[in-house]
């Protein structure tokens, strides 16, 4: 065997080879960390998207179902109240014909109190607002007391609610069955604008926002009146009486509804008239604090009109 079969790596030629195994050690490095960089990114947005998926199609559901009683004048009947407050985020009131009984032989049935309202979340759950859920499965003149509170999303930007007046087919910033103007009747359809907050990719420490919206009828309101005055029937509400039919219909701010709404037909209406008393809550009634809801600085306004199922 020769001396120079026998000859190893020269030290040149083990800084290449080591520069080489460097360059393409950085490269694998890189293109993981890119990977775990999207993925990352994938899983905010998934996040993001799930959340507003689950919240929307609870609000939805709840507020296709909003009813108000028509016998609000009968005697130990609790008058129900539909009331949206334009702040910021919005707050909503309303009671429900979606709520589901999971508990077997429970004394619950489909009515139950909703209120939907923003509070400031913790820091570690991120920035914005958490927009809270409260469900109550015995209704009283009370709409914003007891029940089962629980998040319906995180990271809340803006929370913001349109409510479509059947009367003049405008969209109103604000509801509340208890005022003169929309003294107790419905919205014909509800929009709600949602925003939520997400890691912008390109910096860490900042933020982008992730818009959402949608609109749904309200299958139990009002029966709209079209150009010439013309009552547009549909399938009859859970009281009786008919409701519009509103596949395909138009309406003011360039929305297109969709799917049968009923009305309660045979609501007393009595726009000149007192409600019989207030439904006894404040608009800036406690918060939940804890999971429990403060009843302390509930307003109570003496007797409360009478609208509800019979206790």
């Amino acid at each position: 065997m020769s001396a120079h079969s026998r000859r190893g790596m020269t030290l040149f030629e083990a800084m290449i080879a080591i520069t080489v195994l460097l360059v393409m050690s950085l490269l694998v490095m890189e293109t993981m960390r890119g990977s775990v960089q999207f993925k990352d990114l994938l899983e905010d947005r998934d996040n993001v998207t799930r959340q507003a998926r689950v919240a929307l199609s609870k609000l939805r559901r709840d507020i296709a179902l909003a009813y108000l009683t028509p016998a609000w004048t009968s005697v130990e009947t609790v008058q129900t109240v539909f009331v949206g407050l334009d702040e910021d985020p919005d707050t909503l009131y309303f009671a429900t014909l979606a709520h589901r009984r999971i508990y077997r032989d429970s004394r619950e049935c489909d009515q139950a109190e909703i209120s939907v309202w923003a509070e400031k979340g913790p820091t570690e759950l991120g920035s914005g607002y958490v927009l809270y859920h409260r469900e109550s499965p015995r209704v009283d003149e009370f709409p914003d007391e007891q029940g089962t509170v629980y998040p319906l999303a995180y990271n809340v930007q803006s929370f913001n609610l349109r409510y479509l007046d059947p009367i003049d087919n405008e969209w109103k910033e604000e509801w509340d069955t208890r005022n003169s103007e929309t003294n107790y009747r419905m919205p014909r359809a509800v929009e709600i604008g949602l925003v939520l907050l997400t890691p912008d990719p390109d910096d860490t420490d900042r933020t982008v926002e992730v818009p959402f919206m949608t609109t749904v009828n309200l299958h139990f309101s009002d029966k709209i009146v079209n150009k010439n005055n013309a009552k547009l029937n549909g399938n009859p509400g859970p009281f009786g009486g008919k409701g519009l039919m509103g596949n395909n219909l138009a309406m003011a701010g360039g929305w297109s509804g969709g799917g049968s709404v009923g009305s309660a037909g045979n609501a007393r209406r009595n726009p000149g008239a007192s409600s019989g008393g207030s439904s006894g809550f404040n608009r800036n009634a406690a918060r939940p604090q804890g999971g429990k809801i403060n009843a302390g600085s509930v307003l109570r306004n003496g007797s409360t009109g009478s609208a509800g199922t019979k206790r």
